[in-house]
């Protein structure tokens, strides 16, 4: 099949969060399946353009119709790690993609409603008619709608999208002002509660909403997190929209990308090692506690890697990093924040503990780090208030360190308890899970994991005893 994924983000070029990620892992691994894969992307200021090989331009002047005008693009392509992409341009005074950041403009909704329109407008000037159009978030959810209400009638009548919900929270709420932009016009049609109408404020659209009932397919990104989108307050109010639509609507678990997340060649790391004999993981160990200053000495790492925010239980990595260092492990983190008050509570935090050997805190991103971190922990936690799917643990899980999540989304779907698993036979059993949201529930689990790494001598089936 010919398949174009149309997205904000595809890592290593453009990267906020998991969705790049998964843009990216998901087209490479389509392409090994023997499928034809495009990308299509805004060309933002402040992209990676150093993971692009032979950026040129591929089309010039698209003229995108815009309110009562058009607006111009020049659509440029490039190789990212073998996957083509094309990037759109707006030669606009609003400067939709020139303001240093992915997102959190004021204007974030009429900026993807155009990007949207242009996908679709460049696929119909190059006369490129994929099979399947894969979209992805808030962002895209008004490009099957306008597929299906206007551009079917111009040649794209026989592409079939697919819509990929990767985190409900963000859903693209918007005026009428993006009806007027994109040319959908009919405010009473379009306001109707089984098109795209807000389910909680009325006088809104509902980009996310609009993707859910204008595609042939929807998914999110892990079977349980299907299963609370439609039946608890993690669908944010399109619960009542996936019942109606629960026939073309499930959850396909998330990957990792093994090319990237590979300790046998990860290019990231002083050592190499598998499955087969972790001896080497150690040196990592060593090489994580030698950059970070951290005492060398025989104690479990415990890391947290991602955002520091409310969705990821920022308050329970908060609790973890002084509960390790109570039980005599050493902690790491690696993260930023989203909101000022948490960047303040850990900068705090990091100043108060800066001449502490037995933790490091890193407020920023590091991909190189990152990817050392992984290889060098021995636990890593995940204790996030909700979690689509989550990457974190599937890393984890292929370095070699023991997960320490909460069961919540895609959690469940990839980690299951050492010790209270009893659907699962011992082997099968690969971390600890824990399910409230208070500071005794995080003990429970990450207490077992580290009584086990310091029992390790006396057990023959601890996982920290195979290194």
């Amino acid at each position: 099949m010919y398949i174009v994924q149309v997205a904000a983000e595809c890592a290593p070029v453009i990267k906020a969060g998991g969705l790049g990620d998964v843009v990216y892992g998901l087209s490479r691994e389509l392409e090994i399946r023997g499928h034809t894969v495009e990308i299509i992307l805004p060309k933002y200021d402040c992209m990676r353009y150093d993971h692009i090989w032979g950026l040129h331009e591929a089309y010039h002047d698209l003229w995108v119709p815009w309110y009562d005008g058009t607006i111009p693009c020049d659509v440029y392509c490039g190789w990212v790690y073998g996957r083509l992409c094309f990037f759109i341009e707006p030669k606009s005074q609003d400067y939709f993609f020139n303001r240093g950041l992915y997102y959190g403009a004021i204007d974030d909704q009429l900026r993807f409603a155009f990007f949207s329109k242009a996908a679709l407008e460049f696929l119909l000037q190059t006369q490129k008619r994929p099979d399947i159009i894969h979209c992805h978030d808030w962002q895209t959810g008004l490009l099957p709608v306008m597929l299906y209400e206007m551009y079917q009638f111009h040649g794209l009548d026989t592409q079939r999208v697919c819509y990929t919900i990767h985190n409900f929270k963000h859903q693209g709420v918007a005026g009428i002002e993006v009806l007027f932009a994109t040319g959908l016009n009919r405010e009473t049609y379009y306001y109707s509660s089984d098109r795209l109408q807000d389910n909680t404020h009325l006088t809104a659209i509902n980009f996310m909403k609009g993707g859910i009932v204008y595609s042939n397919y929807v998914n999110t990104v892990s079977p349980h997190h299907a299963w609370e989108a439609r039946f608890s307050e993690v669908g944010c109010g399109l619960g009542e929209t996936l019942h109606q639509h629960q026939s073309k609507f499930g959850g396909i678990l998330n990957g990792i990308d093994y090319g990237v997340w590979n300790p046998e060649v990860d290019p990231y790391l002083p050592y190499h090692y598998s499955i087969d004999d972790l001896t080497l993981k150690q040196k990592n160990k060593k090489a994580l506690q030698e950059r970070l200053w951290l005492d060398s000495n025989n104690q479990p790492i415990v890391a947290y890697i991602g955002r520091l925010d409310a969705q990821k239980g920022v308050h329970l990595v908060h609790h973890a990093l002084y509960y390790s260092l109570s039980r005599n492990a050493q902690f790491v983190l690696l993260g930023s924040a989203t909101e000022a008050g948490i960047n303040n509570w850990f900068s705090h935090e990091k100043a108060y503990l800066n001449d502490n050997s037995d933790c490091h805190l890193e407020l920023s991103f590091n991909e190189e780090l990152a990817h050392l971190i992984y290889a060098g922990a021995d636990m890593i936690v995940v204790p996030s208030n909700y979690e689509p799917c989550g990457l974190t643990q599937m890393i984890g899980l292929r370095y070699g360190t023991v997960p320490v999540v909460r069961g919540v989304g895609g959690l469940i779907n990839t980690v299951f308890d050492q010790d209270h698993d009893y659907n699962k036979p011992p082997e099968a059993r690969n971390g600890y899970v824990f399910y409230q949201t208070d500071d005794k529930a995080l003990e429970s689990a990450l207490g077992r994991g580290i009584d086990l790494w310091y029992e390790e001598p006396k057990n023959s089936n601890n996982w920290f005893a195979r290194a």
